[in-house]
């Protein structure tokens, strides 16, 4: 029984039931010619969700990508130091001298999961580090995700790949030249290792990198541009600044530049925050209403639930279609 099928006879009811009824609006909005937007919080690169999400990519069932800058980072880490992860299946169970060990071990854990510092942060720095310098030798700027795209391409990681790269969504997406917005880059391991960097001397500044602002920027050009012609789908994992951040364009250009474009076509969010309207990732898809992100008439979902559980469900019962 393939993914599809099975979800239709076995997600009948309660929060299961809108796991079919997202996904099934979802194969809707594609087939009438609409694209989709994927919001993506946490760390669930490192969850491997690349194995599902790379073929969405590569199905051109994805169109865009905002995201926190860990996804990015992370998604290459795996890529390049998989053998070298430590798994740590009593996770909930540890004392804190054995997190003490694994951070002398230099294993920064994600959960169950340990990102080893050496083979993966280093490994990358190192190479992404030289690009830097060129850029800013050159005086080239350049957002977080074309200088990833700039090293992929570039074939300095291949030899150093430890997983089928098919797995890799950031690779996809790179294949596909695809936006991956990543705001609060900052927040993030390569962001405070070029900070400690330029303090050390080893670069001038950080104006080679593209700002969280004129990432904004672009994103209004890129939606005023797809929405022409399609209706732009919003598909949110989690919550925080990856979903808040990309959601906010429509109502920018709406109520700001004071320009007309369409509301985003569909929305779904698969969110474990109790249901709150003080907290932006419990809030109902109602709420968004008032603020001109979403229309009477957009269909909205919201799913309760475990998204390393559920997109992967989700993304392949769209394939399916």
């Amino acid at each position: 029984m393939d993914i599809k099928k099975f979800v239709n006879e076995n997600f009948k009811h309660f929060n299961a039931a809108v796991v079919t009824e997202a996904s099934e609006a979802w194969v809707r909005h594609l087939k009438g010619g609409g694209k989709m937007f994927l919001a993506m919080a946490g760390a669930l690169s490192t969850g491997e969700i690349g194995i599902s999400l790379s073929e969405m990519i590569r199905k051109n069932k994805i169109h865009g990508i905002s995201c926190t800058a860990a996804n990015l980072e992370e998604d290459i880490f795996n890529l390049i130091a998989h053998a070298s992860y430590k798994r740590v299946p009593n996770y909930r169970h540890l004392h804190p001298e054995e997190e003490i060990g694994l951070r002398k071990a230099h294993l920064s854990r994600v959960t169950d999961t340990c990102i080893p510092e050496e083979k993966a942060v280093r490994r990358l720095q190192e190479k992404l580090y030289l690009i830097w310098e060129k850029a800013e030798a050159g005086g080239k700027r350049l957002f977080p995700y074309e200088f990833m795209y700039e090293l992929i391409r570039s074939g300095e990681l291949k030899e150093y790949y430890e997983i089928d790269p098919k797995h890799s969504w950031v690779l996809a997406a790179c294949e596909k030249n695809l936006p991956i917005f990543t705001p609060g880059w900052e927040d993030s391991t390569l962001g405070n290792g070029l900070v400690a960097n330029m303090r050390q001397g080893r670069f001038k500044d950080l104006n080679f990198v593209k700002s969280g602002l004129e990432q904004m920027n672009y994103l209004i050009d890129w939606y005023l541009e797809n929405s022409k012609n399609s209706s732009i789908g919003f598909f949110q994992i989690g919550g925080g600044i990856a979903g808040d951040f990309a959601i906010c364009v429509v109502p920018l250009i709406k109520q700001d530049l004071a320009k007309e474009c369409p509301f985003w076509g569909y929305f779904c969010q698969i969110s474990d925050s109790t249901t709150s309207y003080g907290s932006y990732s419990g809030a109902v898809p109602n709420e968004k209403i008032t603020w001109e992100k979403l229309g009477v008439d957009t269909p909205k979902f919201m799913i309760e639930s475990d998204a390393s559980i559920v997109a992967p469900l989700m993304f392949q019962y769209v394939l399916n279609s």
